[in-house]
């Protein structure tokens, strides 16, 4: 039996491509006392794997050269010898991007489908999720009657974002970055309005035709040009909940732009800012659960996911999704359930 595995090559300055991984194939590891091999069934790519690409201190260590990138995965015990865990548990955890992980069971949790797919676990029953949820209900403190702006709204946060706020009776709009992922937005997931922030002539001017009276609360995705015109736009006492800001991510520090601008509009309007990590916010994951199972089983949410086939897609599946590829929640499926 073999493992093939997903090396960084080398940091990127700038925009990642598959020169910035290798693969390698190794046997499968063996596992020692408390311990439990793992085959890897789906993997995640998302966002803030980017920034773990550099050599920076941040809230979570950055992968190492030479050695497998890691991130979310849903994954079946194969063998243990672990008591907590038996042979064919599903699980999740944090692991490497290659077929088969050895852990000591330290992270891992056990999941089940409950009539959904696993792959949700790396979505919207995932971080993904309860990151929107967060972003939303604690951080941007949003109520019934607010009006919500989302940047990046078709994605595995940002579509999630906008449901909450509907079903919470909020108007919602939201940018994309096409036209097929604009009528998602309004089609299917409820949107009251969305754009394509690529095609429109002013960015500012959408968003306030969108806003006629400010944005209450701005989840914000992109950074850049649109959280630039979001400030221009938000109301008296706004809340900005800043959970990404990937329009920054492939851009080399020399090259960064200054900015934004519009910050004085944030004191004159008693605008709140706020960026968050989701992990600093465990007691909402139980909350979030139960919540988002309620609404699946109202037909209150659903969810997109684009789905890569086996290990060796996963880079361009991570590169595809930072140029803004994908269709909702991107995911690599690496064997069979």
């Amino acid at each position: 039996m073999q493992n093939k595995r997903i090396l960084l090559a080398g940091r990127p300055d700038g925009w990642v491509d598959d020169t910035h991984f290798t693969e390698d194939t190794q046997p499968v590891p063996t596992i020692s006392d408390g311990e439990v091999l793992l085959k890897t069934l789906y993997l995640s790519v998302d966002p803030y794997m980017r920034g773990r690409m550099n050599d920076t201190k941040s809230y979570i260590p950055p992968f190492q050269i030479g050695q497998p990138l890691s991130g979310g995965v849903v994954a079946q015990v194969v063998e243990s010898k672990n008591p907590k865990f038996e042979v064919g548990d599903t699980v999740m955890g944090l692991l490497d991007w290659a077929q088969y992980s050895v852990s000591t069971g330290e992270g891992l949790r056990k999941v089940h489908g409950g009539g959904y797919p696993l792959s949700y676990h790396l979505g919207l029953l995932g971080m993904p999720g309860l990151t929107a949820y967060v972003g939303l209900v604690e951080v941007g403190r949003c109520k019934e009657g607010d009006n919500v702006f989302v940047t990046a709204a078709s994605g595995a946060v940002g579509s999630v974002v906008g449901q909450i706020a509907r079903n919470m009776g909020c108007y919602v709009a939201g940018s994309a970055g096409s036209d097929e992922k604009v009528a998602h937005l309004k089609d299917t997931l409820g949107f009251n309005d969305a754009f394509n922030y690529k095609t429109v002539d002013s960015v500012h001017k959408t968003i306030a035709g969108c806003f006629p009276k400010g944005i209450d609360v701005a989840f914000e995705n992109v950074g850049g040009a649109q959280f630039e015109a979001a400030i221009w736009n938000m109301a008296l006492f706004g809340r900005i909940a800043l959970c990404g800001m990937i329009a920054d991510y492939n851009i080399s520090r020399e090259d960064m732009p200054v900015g934004p601008r519009g910050m004085t509009n944030l004191i004159g309007r008693n605008v709140t800012l706020q960026g968050f990590i989701v992990s600093n916010y465990p007691d909402a994951a139980p909350k979030w659960d139960a919540q988002c199972r309620a609404w699946l089983a109202e037909g209150k949410m659903t969810y997109q996911e684009s789905v890569a086939d086996g290990i060796s897609a996963a880079p361009s599946a991570f590169v595809g999704m930072l140029k803004g590829q994908n269709h909702g929640k991107q995911i690599v499926k690496v064997s069979d359930e």
